[in-house]
């Protein structure tokens, strides 16, 4: 392999030729040689942005000249196209504070920048740390690019996800809202309900959950970018914050701002504490949906199987004819995975020492894994199960006529006691609950068909009665 040297502060280092990356990097690689987590692409996109946005910012300013700037502006271009993906190697863990990457990052915005002036005839010399990294310092880059990543995360990926899926829901719990089946409390037989009710149940929460991340991911709209090293914006300009983050806006579509309070924003992630809390809701209410839905089409022959969810490949490589409930393992996969990256991030937003917090790397992997996550599982989930539920009528049907606790209909009329005899003699005797009134002399046959209609227990009684 042909090698050519960079230098840094420290001293030279072989770095491989073709490759844009700097001394730096090359250090990184070979000190951290730790697990397979690389840096999420994300985050190198939202630094490009952020980078692009600070040359233009800078160069309107009058502190970098437009012939660096535009070399800057098309390397950072190239990179938000993915076209430079290759020279992004680091792994999540290394420094905390995310300076290996942000390096990475100058580093080959700088090279090739150069290369790029190098084609338009020009000898132009552009310097990762003088240049790209002009008013910025990685104690603040790295935040700005963490709360890029995870809005634009948010709002492009789990939302529209979420909103497909609770469309979904929402047209088979209208669609299923006239069969009435049993309802089940601790794992045992209740009083009925519709299959249209119990989903119309799954879809609200997701309209909750979606409620809930709509109002927290907005509080990651406040930027640390330009307060520099403690927060105070030494090396910077005033007015620079402002113009950057305009730009970023105007690249972005997006609405953020510069942070309140810097000191806060360099060594605090109570907001994507907050916003992955509401992720977190989110994985707990799909983990509910996906058990639900596998308890319910459990068998296909000793099991629930009140209703039946498409067929998607075998199930065992034994057991022929076998089909599993795979979609809803994997998206209950997904949400133990997420519940987990929430301790991590909590735990890992409460180290902030003096003026910064040193987890931001697996801060935002853990947050970025969890948008992701969620988002594909729910369209995967979404796409290959939930559009394909449909009621089993025929075990609906014995299910419900079958089930004891009709005889709740009865407590108003014969009183909880005598209710409660009928139920238990029915279940001991093997008979039904008519048959066990009846043999009770407690209600006529005619008394208990006018009393224990299904139809008349999925909603409050009328004032007439």
């Amino acid at each position: 392999m042909a090698y050519r040297i960079e230098r840094d502060t420290i001293g030279e280092m072989k770095v491989p030729a073709e490759k844009l990356w700097g001394a730096q990097t090359q250090r990184s690689l070979e000190n951290f040689k730790i697990g397979e987590e690389r840096m999420p692409e994300a985050i190198i996109k939202a630094f490009a942005i952020l980078k692009k946005s600070a040359a233009l910012a800078n160069e309107e300013m009058g502190h970098l000249s437009t012939e660096k700037a535009k070399a800057i502006v098309k390397a950072s271009d190239e990179i938000i196209e993915g076209s430079l993906n290759g020279h992004f190697p680091l792994v999540v863990w290394q420094t905390g504070s995310g300076t290996q990457t942000h390096m990475n990052i100058n580093e080959v915005i700088a090279n090739r920048a150069n290369q790029i002036l190098e084609e338009m005839g020009s000898e132009g010399n552009v310097h990762p740390n003088d240049d790209v990294n002009f008013s910025q310092s990685s104690n603040c880059n790295y935040p700005t690019a963490m709360y890029i990543a995870a809005v634009t995360a948010v709002e492009e990926q789990v939302l529209p996800a979420l909103a497909k899926f609770k469309s979904t829901l929402f047209s088979l719990s209208e669609k299923y809202s006239d069969i009435i089946k049993v309802g089940r409390t601790h794992l045992q037989d209740a009083v009925p309900l519709t299959l249209g009710q119990e989903i119309s149940g799954w879809h609200r929460m997701l309209e909750k959950t979606e409620q809930m991340i709509e109002n927290s991911y907005k509080q990651m709209e406040e930027l640390a970018f330009a307060a520099t090293a403690v927060g105070t914006g030494l090396n910077t300009y005033e007015g620079f914050a402002e113009l950057a983050v305009k730009k970023i806006n105007e690249f972005t579509g997006k609405n953020f701002k510069p942070a309140q309070n810097k000191f806060h924003a360099l060594t605090s992630y109570d907001e994507v504490v907050y916003s992955h809390g509401a992720l977190k809701a989110l994985a707990a209410d799909l983990m509910k949906i996906a058990n639900d839905v596998r308890w319910l089409a459990s068998g296909p022959r000793s099991g629930i199987g009140e209703i039946t969810i498409p067929s998607n490949e075998p199930g065992s490589s034994m057991m022929p004819g076998k089909i599993n409930p795979t979609q809803a393992e994997a998206l209950t996969m997904v949400a133990t995975q997420v519940m987990g990256n929430d301790v991590t991030i909590g735990i890992a937003a409460s180290q902030g020492n003096f003026q910064v917090n040193v987890f931001k790397p697996v801060i935002a992997y853990n947050f970025l894994q969890s948008a992701r996550l969620l988002a594909d599982s729910m369209v995967s989930f979404n796409d290959n199960c939930a559009v394909g539920i449909e009621p089993n009528y025929e075990v609906i049907k014995r299910n419900l006529s079958n089930s004891l606790m009709l005889g709740t209909a009865l407590n108003p009329h014969i009183g909880y006691e005598k209710a409660a005899k009928i139920a238990k003699h029915a279940h001991k005797e093997g008979l039904s609950l008519k048959e066990a009134a009846i043999a009770l002399n407690i209600l006529t046959e005619e008394e208990f068909d006018e009393i224990v209609d299904p139809s008349k227990m999925i909603q409050p009684a009328t004032i007439d009665g």
